[in-house]
């Protein structure tokens, strides 16, 4: 695999894929430069999955371009998704300082290109910059309340407040201001919106176009949404 010394792997060419990453923001060029002898750069085709529930966990992932989506599957079999990544995210910052076993699957949404930090690696790193640890940690709660966020999602019984506080992950991950309001591109289709926000894909479709005629949202063809009233969706919350 190759290496990402020179960020040859798609992040720029001036900047290392590295920099992307929250914990790493305090680094100097020079912190930069060694970390980044140390990535692999792994590629993904659309639909090609990238770990296994179950698996050994013990690197850091950095999407460096594309998109993934990380997700479980329930007793019933059905797909549930946890979390969608995209260019600049992470994800296995804990698993840097101690190794487990990953809880969910990772599949690319698109043709991805991903660099990965392995923890033996890092923990040499860490003898040397140990103010990394407090930027993990600070990782670590974001996750947390993501996840907290989510089960009390799924625990309200409104529709329209799953589909609105999915609106808005998808906002602040994918969404771009435009003259027309905020645009999102979606990563993913109506039923894995369904999967995500824990209802069915018809019950999605139903809920975006009531709220397309409230004047919420204009929906685009099966691949854009714009957000007329952000104010709305945040009270729906």
């Amino acid at each position: 695999m190759p290496k990402c010394s020179t960020c040859s792997c798609g992040c720029g060419g001036e900047k290392y894929c590295a920099s992307k990453v929250f914990i790493f923001s305090t680094l100097g060029l020079e912190q930069f430069e060694e970390i980044s002898k140390l990535i692999i750069t792994r590629k993904y085709k659309k639909g090609q999955s990238i770990f296994f529930e179950g698996d050994t966990w013990d690197k850091l992932y950095i999407i460096n371009k594309g998109k993934i989506k990380v997700f479980k599957y329930t007793k019933e079999g059905k797909e549930q998704i946890l979390y969608l990544l995209s260019e600049g995210d992470s994800i296995g910052e804990l698993n840097l300082l101690k190794r487990g076993k990953f809880e969910f699957n990772g599949e690319a949404l698109e043709d991805t290109s991903i660099c990965t930090l392995s923890k033996e690696d890092f923990d040499n790193i860490l003898i040397n910059n140990p103010s990394i640890t407090l930027k993990i940690l600070e990782k670590v709660h974001d996750r947390v309340v993501n996840l907290e966020h989510l089960v009390q999602m799924l625990s309200t019984k409104d529709v329209e407040t799953r589909v609105g506080s999915l609106l808005l992950n998808l906002v602040e991950d994918f969404g771009h201001k435009e003259k027309e309001g905020i645009v999102i591109d979606l990563p993913i289709n109506r039923e894995d919106m369904g999967n995500f926000a824990g209802i069915t894909r018809e019950t999605v479709s139903r809920t975006l176009t009531s709220m397309e005629e409230a004047g919420v949202i204009n929906i685009v063809g099966n691949k854009k949404i714009i957000i007329k009233d952000m104010e709305y969706l945040k009270d729906l919350i």
